[in-house]
């Protein structure tokens, strides 16, 4: 890479002070040859940072240090495989809110809700519903109707018997749902978002799970948005974000008197 510019922009990406998960969402979106020319980057001032004699880090830093690590090792995340959407009125091809795409995760979402099963995590389906009357039909075209076939998850993902089937009337899986009290309920503190679609549904229900405290995670395999662009959005906002402290410090309080352990 020679363009001048590009090199500092490089440059300013590697030793910028921003959390590394914001600096990889950034570095997601650079063009392939300024990622590669990351990696150089990086290598080469780690090897000027080690040609430097070594500072006493001093017995505070370590101090934080060593409690950092601590604190990470001891969260275990308790997580729930969240479907979202994977429904007839999504899947069906010619129907007016088709997702095409979302057809082309159903194996790789099928594995990941047996492996689910499998390690007892609990596998939450977050489905759209409608009343015939509702207005947001006007908006949308009539999709996801209570009663009818096409509000039915799509038959080699459906939900078995013990599985939470949670409702909701908008973008959101938290809106005007009981997401957040089943989730209560089985001491989840991470949800694994996957479902269609990415940059709507799967995007407004991760902003809000960030909000209240949940840690989010979004596995490219398992997600499907209305086009490629929409899903690179989705997942690099995501990848940006971490949950809102103060909510997360109470979630894992509240979650750790639930099970009757000590805080993490």
């Amino acid at each position: 890479m020679t363009d001048e510019t590009a090199l500092a922009d490089v440059i300013e990406v590697v030793l910028s002070r921003r959390p590394e998960r914001m600096n990889d969402a950034i570095v997601a979106q650079l063009p392939p040859e300024q990622r590669a020319a990351v990696g150089l980057v990086t290598e080469t001032m780690a090897a000027l940072g080690l040609a430097l004699a070594p500072v006493d880090a001093g017995d505070a830093l370590r101090a934080r240090i060593a409690a950092s690590v601590r604190q990470r090792r001891a969260c275990q995340p308790r997580r729930a495989l969240v479907v979202c959407d994977m429904i007839r009125d999504h899947l069906t091809p010619g129907r007016p809110l088709e997702v095409p795409r979302a057809r082309r995760i159903v194996d790789a979402l099928a594995k990941r809700i047996g492996a689910a099963r499998s390690t007892r995590v609990p596998v939450v389906y977050v489905l759209d519903r409608h009343a015939p009357d509702d207005l947001q039909l006007d908006e949308w075209g009539a999709h996801a109707v209570e009663g009818t076939e096409g509000a039915e998850v799509w038959p080699p993902l459906a939900p078995e018997s013990g599985d939470p089937v949670v409702t909701k009337p908008s973008y959101s899986g938290f809106y005007g749902s009981d997401l957040e009290r089943v989730l209560d309920e089985l001491a989840v503190d991470t949800l694994v978002l996957t479902g269609c679609s990415s940059e709507v549904q799967l995007l407004a229900t991760a902003t809000d799970a960030l909000q209240r405290g949940f840690d989010v995670e979004m596995p490219a395999d398992s997600q499907a948005g209305n086009t490629e662009a929409g899903e690179a959005v989705a997942l690099g906002v995501v990848s940006a974000l971490i949950p809102y402290a103060p909510a997360r410090r109470d979630r894992l309080a509240r979650i750790s008197e639930r099970i009757g352990v000590s805080p993490r």
